[in-house]
């Protein structure tokens, strides 16, 4: 079927956050959150939603623009996309996102004057827009089941049917120990750890790596005597996330020795992004699993990292676009690497696009049920009023009890509300 594109539309809205939210050395007090709408000759609508991060996508965008001077440069990138598949037939999300990418690329390039510009820069930007595609092309098709929206080259890995996903909170710079101890006891039991602070502003590694050992300590005398039924040992695994902070092997190993001396190791199950993506430096002889994020961008860099020695990697269709999610587990699965779910403090809406996904991924090693990441509910000030926004967001599978999002028959039968009308956002993108 072949049909243009006729219509296009996007609008936004600032989202604020209770208090300063801290990683990567720096902190964000607000998420811009993104709609766009496609409209086909025969009138078939696509709704996308995004939410942008700019000190995740790119932190030297970041440092070099005020927050909502950032936001509002990848807001022209989203623009720029969107006008771009204004009269453009319809072929595949997957090949439209290919299609365009290097233009938004090389427009981002232009406008932040930064040449080494990210490419998690521009596809942040080009979440919404994907999402758009993929729920045109639903539409088209008549496609109402999220697992006949899967391209068959990623379907031999997403055939789990997880019935409980682990939700994992975040425990940033600022989170409080009485606050660490609180997630525990409501049941929380995956906690993902941030580390890489610049406690005195001055980027000193070292400084970093005395802050974060002291921290883990804190963090670690709180729930180390904690036990769970959802991981093999009983105990509570610790998911930490440096996002590319670490500049050398040594530094990370000696925050290894410490976890080891203090007893915390044996909990951690994963450390995410301990380097630059660029840093070339090999993770063999690590004593746990390092897994890749920002740093994969296309299946071409599961290759590289693998070879690097990385054993996971953070799947985030709400953050890199659902067409790059596919292809990155295409790759990863047939490399038999271990996939998951991580959050970019997403609306309750694009959640359920992740659990999407997460609820068909196998459990990780050493889990006895699925993971996803999800912290929007302890960063936004209006968590419960977005709630409203997700046309199904009073059903059981939308919050977490005791730790963990329970998905029954309904969740897969309605691929968790996804495909249903949401008047709030169709009528952000008509602004």
């Amino acid at each position: 079927m072949s049909v243009k594109i006729l219509k296009t539309s996007m609008g936004f809205e600032r989202e604020k956050l209770m208090a300063p939210f801290g990683f990567k050395g720096a902190h964000m007090n607000e998420l811009w959150q993104v709609a766009v709408l496609l409209q086909d000759e025969n009138g078939n609508e696509g709704l996308g939603l995004g939410v942008q991060s700019v000190l995740w996508s790119d932190s030297a965008v970041f440092a070099q623009y005020s927050p909502s001077a950032g936001n509002s440069i990848m807001l022209l990138l989203t623009e720029y996309a969107v006008n771009l598949l204004r009269g453009q037939t319809m072929t595949s999300p997957t090949e439209m996102l290919k299609d365009i990418f290097p233009a938004v690329h090389d427009y981002g390039k232009k406008i932040t004057g930064n040449n080494d510009l990210r490419k998690t820069f521009v596809l942040n930007a080009l979440v919404p827009v994907d999402m758009a595609l993929w729920r045109l092309y639903a539409e088209q098709n008549k496609i109402t089941f999220f697992d006949d929206l899967v391209p068959d080259e990623a379907k031999p890995y997403l055939q789990g049917r997880q019935k409980q996903l682990a939700s994992v909170p975040l425990i940033t710079y600022g989170l409080s120990p009485v606050n660490v101890g609180s997630l525990a006891q409501s049941g929380m039991f995956f906690m993902k750890i941030k580390i890489g602070s610049d406690p005195e502003h001055d980027n000193d590694r070292e400084k970093m790596l005395q802050w974060d050992c002291q921290r883990l300590t804190m963090i670690h005398n709180i729930l180390k005597d904690f036990r769970t039924p959802y991981t093999e040992s009983g105990k509570i695994p610790y998911y930490l996330d440096a996002n590319g902070r670490y500049d050398s092997r040594d530094r990370v190993m000696r925050l290894f020795d410490h976890a080891d001396k203090i007893g915390a190791l044996e909990h951690i199950i994963m450390l995410e992004e301990p380097f630059t993506e660029n840093s070339g430096i090999d993770v063999f002889d690590f004593p746990t699993r390092i897994v890749a994020d920002e740093s994969v961008h296309d299946a071409d860099d599961v290759d590289r990292l693998i070879a690097q020695g990385y054993t996971g990697i953070a799947l985030k269709p709400i953050a890199k676009t659902l067409s790059v999610t596919f292809e990155i587990l295409e790759r990863a699965g047939a490399a038999k690497i271990p996939c998951f779910c991580a959050d970019l403090t997403v609306n309750p809406l694009m959640v359920d696009w992740n659990k999407n996904v997460a609820a068909r991924l196998a459990c990780l090693p050493g889990m006895k049920v699925g993971v996803v990441e999800s912290n929007g509910n302890q960063n936004y000030i209006n968590w419960n009023k977005m709630k409203n926004y997700h046309p199904m967001g009073w059903e059981s599978w939308v919050d977490s009890s005791n730790g963990v999002f329970g998905l029954d028959k309904n969740f897969y039968r309605y691929s968790g509300g996804i495909f249903a009308p949401a008047p709030h956002y169709r009528e952000m993108a008509l602004l």
